[in-house]
């Protein structure tokens, strides 16, 4: 079904699906908003508002994620499911899965910045192209996975 939703991402908008460009979208718009003469200084700032428009809060990126999360929401409420929950191994704490998760966000997150991209739009929509960068990246994804979940199995099991 994911497969199917990014071929009709690309036949509808001419482009793949992903999420950290909406990311970097608020976070362009809120350096804009909150610190102004910063936003003016820094070249990147303004290099990306200026290729988004008059504000970079309407790329199609951005309702992408608002949809994901009001669905989400939606989806919880709906079946009953919707309440504040950690799931977590009986070995470790809320608090260390917590931090972890957050650990892991900010690398996911400093790592879509390096690659251009996070892993739904570098992976999954370059083999919806069949681009040869989105097999490599999707094999360099669950390789890097796999590798390294002997060491992390002891937060789960």
């Amino acid at each position: 079904m994911l497969g199917l939703l990014v071929l009709a991402a690309n036949f509808i908008s001419g482009r793949g699906l992903g999420s950290s460009g909406a990311i970097k979208s608020v976070v362009v718009a809120g350096v804009q908003t909150v610190a102004p003469s910063h936003f003016e200084k820094a070249a990147a700032y303004k290099e990306y508002a200026e290729s988004h428009g008059k504000s970079p809060l309407k790329s199609w990126l951005v309702f992408e994620v608002l949809g994901v999360l009001v669905g989400a929401f939606i989806s919880g409420a709906w079946a009953g499911r919707l309440k504040f929950k950690v799931e977590h191994s009986p070995k470790i704490t809320n608090r260390k899965r917590l931090a972890f998760a957050l650990l892991g966000g900010v690398f996911f997150g400093f790592g879509s910045q390096l690659g251009r991209g996070c892993t739904s739009g570098a992976a999954l929509s370059g083999m919806a192209v069949l681009s040869l960068a989105g097999f490599i990246t999707m094999i360099a994804i669950f390789g890097t996975a796999f590798a390294l979940a002997y060491f992390f199995r002891k937060l789960w099991i």
